[in-house]
């Protein structure tokens, strides 16, 4: 009965998901040919009066993507009874959403009732890292908007609790492979962590030992610090060192035993993705080549039904 439950609940996931096969980097060539500047002028606007808005529109893209394809659903507000994704446990940290709505104003006014919101997201995330010195990339567009959008279903999302098992076959169910989970995971190198991410490995981390022993402790004496307490509101850390900055640190910090998540630390507990860390460790070039393709990949997961006129609500 368990194993046809778990069956049953992979089925459930997969049917949200399509790689979209419609998709096209010239796809609004005709229709809409300024579309990529209006949104990399909003994000730029943006993210020169707040650094940390490439990393939230690069998570937010994540999140998005991973619950019923990339469809703009996480950009929903709750409405009625129907608590939305944006307002999910895992999501109550998103923000710059109004990034998104200030792209897609200037889009609509352009070219109204064209782009969808699922578009303007995806070219934002490519934005975000290309602003925090990544590289650029040419994003399909084409994706269609979803008209539903669950709380419930945020469980779903990849926990920073997660064992690389657990990591596997979330990303599998979503047609990712475990490199794209390797690759995927360096967007970790820009961005802030709350002390709720990953307090289970500095405060009770067994029945024997309070701090995760595979933390070098210098590391995890100065988390502790800032999160004295298991239940820390509001305080963190920085993703890494250089948390504005696109690049390899991430993968460098995994070897030094300064993984922030037990997600993190999980990818050197399998062969495949630890050997693929080590070689992003050593170079930013195969990293960036393997994080462009694994992003044009997941972005490629589509679900959506129409073209938004505003990015909260449904038509």
């Amino acid at each position: 009965m368990a194993l046809m439950t778990t069956l049953l609940a992979s089925l459930l996931i997969l049917s949200f998901f399509s790689h979209g096969t419609s998709l096209s980097s010239n796809y609004y060539s005709k229709t809409c040919p300024n579309v990529e500047s209006l949104v990399t002028k909003a994000v730029s606007d943006a993210a020169s009066n707040d650094k940390k808005v490439p990393a939230a529109l690069l998570r937010m893209h994540f999140h998005d993507c991973f619950i019923r394809g990339c469809d703009a659903s996480v950009l929903l507000d709750s409405k009625g009874k129907n608590t939305a994704e944006k307002d999910g446990p895992p999501n109550v940290s998103l923000h710059a959403f109004y990034v998104i709505d200030n792209a897609k104003k200037a889009v609509e006014s352009a070219c109204p009732g064209i782009v969808s919101c699922a578009d303007i997201l995806a070219l934002a995330a490519r934005d975000s890292v290309v602003l925090s010195g990544g590289p650029s990339w040419d994003v399909p567009k084409g994706r269609k908007d979803g008209r539903t959008s669950k709380a419930s279903e945020t469980i779903q999302l990849p926990a920073p609790t997660f064992n690389i098992s657990q990591l596997q076959k979330s990303f599998a169910q979503r047609g990712l492979s475990l490199e794209d989970l390797v690759a995927l995971s360096g967007g970790h190198t820009l961005g802030f962590s709350h002390c709720s991410s990953f307090k289970n490995r500095i405060h009770n981390f067994n029945s024997t030992t309070d701090i995760d022993p595979s933390l070098q402790p210098s590391f995890a004496a100065s988390l502790k610090s800032v999160c004295p307490v298991k239940n820390a509101k509001n305080a963190g850390v920085p993703m890494d060192p250089s948390s504005t900055s696109f690049d390899n640190t991430y993968y460098k910090l995994l070897f030094q035993q300064k993984a922030l998540f037990s997600s993190d630390k999980a990818l050197l507990d399998f062969p495949k993705t630890k050997n693929l860390a080590s070689k992003f460790a050593s170079s930013k070039d195969a990293f960036t080549k393997a994080f462009i393709k694994s992003m044009i990949k997941m972005s490629s997961i589509t679900g959506g039904q129409e073209v938004r006129k505003n990015c909260k609500v449904v038509n």
